[in-house]
């Protein structure tokens, strides 16, 4: 298998799992029955510099809380699809609508779920803490746990192996 840093330089699709990869997978449930999570400020500033310096960002999560695409949008990524039972259709989907091809997506995510569109990206990413059968399909596993820069670190790597991470 090819070192993952080879596969840096052609990424132009990052796809983002939502629970347990920009979050620590904790969700702390309201009497009113709302799910509140936290998220990490890095790594919404990397999805910002990602952004300005064009990539693709897309977060496909199987979650219905609206909070997540709040967030998302408020960082300027268009491309969030909540309430998916398949991701790997909704990948292949995305995929055709934005014109990328599969040898320029990077996949990060955490669980079972995570899997299938892992398994068809170029790039298959996970934070520390993902399950065991994440981590064995990974490319690449993050030093950072989900919540704690797992994001940043991998937007941060694409973009310096492009000569693109804060060089203007």
């Amino acid at each position: 298998m090819r070192n993952y840093k080879e596969l840096l330089k052609n990424i132009r699709t990052l796809i983002f799992d939502y629970d347990g990869v920009f979050t620590d997978g904790i969700v702390i449930v309201t009497d009113d029955g709302e799910l509140l999570r936290t998220a990490n400020t890095k790594d919404g500033y990397a999805v910002q510099q990602a952004i300005i310096k064009g990539f693709n960002v897309v977060v496909i999560t199987g979650g219905k809380n609206g909070s997540v695409k709040t967030r998302m949008n408020k960082l300027g990524v268009e491309h969030v699809y909540t309430h998916v039972e398949n991701k790997t259709q909704k990948m292949m989907e995305v995929l055709e609508e934005t014109a990328s091809k599969p040898g320029e997506v990077m996949y990060m995510g955490d669980d079972i779920p995570d899997m299938g569109p892992m398994k068809k990206a170029a790039l298959a990413c996970c934070p520390d803490d993902a399950v065991e059968e994440i981590k064995r399909i990974s490319h690449y596993i993050s030093d950072n746990k989900g919540g704690y820069g797992a994001v940043r670190d991998i937007i941060e790597q694409v973009l310096k192996a492009q000569n693109l991470w804060m060089n203007d």
